[in-house]
């Protein structure tokens, strides 16, 4: 570790990488998320160093002249956190950071409120809330009381993990407190086609179970507990995650939840073929397509909302001038915006 620490001297206020202003002087926790080695047109070497928190991501040159040269050569390791002392600058050639101090983080780090995942993306909402919406509506909607028991205390047992875990890697909601805020999303949406079709439908046999929707909803994306491990940089797959999938996985997290419990062998049938078939066809992951009124909903509801969510990212993101954004997003088409 480098004898330039900021353990000594002063302490200044720990200020977010994202809230620094030009030419404030501050303490930061940053994650050194790449190091490039180049040159310039003139065989001048330097590193192309980035750092970036959850919502600013800056990238400047240590020149091979600098007093961190050496440092940044032989210590400084992208995918690595670290407390800096730093004036945060606007300049002609972007946002830089003037290094005072730096070093990597440390355990006690903790007190001053460092959070590994700070560094990354985040749900605009607040996952706590969402979690507590998520659980009044499962008991709002759910008038079976073992499968109401079942779904809660599945997702209970996992609050924490469910809060901060992404929903995808990079398609949709890939960012901390994604998965909260897309399966709120979905269940609110399922429950709301459930009302609509049974109100249409009342004569349908057997009657569409409402309560199964809502319980599918809420569960249909539990696997991805087991399918993704949270690192610096973002959501990786497990080892389970990239030979089994979430699909299997959440059927068998629901399985090991049911034993010993009095729900019926029918109703949890229907729960698992919910989550089987929630993706539809068998290159996106599901053996089975939904075949039954309640499966149906759930994919419907699922796939509208991840696909609503990357068009809002394809338009928020996309800099392409004019009427169209380009292909380059999640969606793999243009999006009109409009002129």
């Amino acid at each position: 570790m480098s004898t330039k620490t900021i353990a000594s001297g002063k302490a200044l206020s720990i200020v977010p990488l994202s809230d620094l202003t030009h030419g404030q002087e501050a303490d930061l926790f940053a994650l050194l998320s790449s190091k490039e080695e180049l040159t310039t047109r003139d065989g001048k070497p330097y590193f192309k160093i980035t750092f970036r928190d959850h919502a600013r991501e800056l990238s400047f040159p240590i020149w091979n002249d600098s007093t961190w040269s050496v440092e940044c050569r032989e210590r400084w390791r992208a995918g690595i956190f670290y407390k800096l002392r730093a004036v945060y600058r606007d300049t002609n050639f972007g946002p830089q950071l003037d290094i005072k101090k730096i070093r990597e983080t440390v355990e006690a780090d903790a007190a001053d409120g460092f959070d590994p995942l700070a560094c990354q993306k985040r749900s605009r909402f607040d996952p706590g809330a969402m979690f507590d919406d998520l659980t009044a509506l499962v008991w709002d909607r759910i008038s079976d009381a073992a499968l109401r028991s079942l779904v809660i205390d599945i997702l209970a047992g996992n609050r924490e993990q469910l809060t901060r875990l992404p929903a995808a890697t990079r398609n949709h909601h890939a960012y901390v407190g994604g998965w909260i805020e897309h399966v709120l999303s979905v269940t609110r949406s399922a429950a709301f086609l459930a009302d609509k079709y049974d109100e249409l439908y009342p004569e349908m046999q057997p009657r569409l179970d409402k309560g199964l929707v809502v319980a599918g909803a809420a569960l249909h994306d539990i696997g991805k507990l087991r399918e993704y491990r949270q690192e610096p940089q973002g959501a990786v797959y497990s080892a389970e995650g990239a030979l089994i999938g979430h699909i299997l996985q959440g059927r068998d997290i629901v399985r090991e939840a049911a034993v010993g419990r009095d729900l019926p062998a029918e109703i949890l049938l229907r729960l698992e073929h919910i989550i089987v078939a929630h993706q539809r066809l068998p290159e996106w992951g599901s053996p089975k397509p939904p075949m039954t009124p309640e499966a149906l909903l759930v994919h419907y509801a699922d796939d509208l909302d991840a696909k609503y969510q990357m068009m809002f990212q394809a338009l928020h993101d996309d800099a392409t001038p004019g009427p169209l954004t380009s292909k380059k997003n999640q969606l793999f088409q243009q999006v009109y915006r409009g002129s």
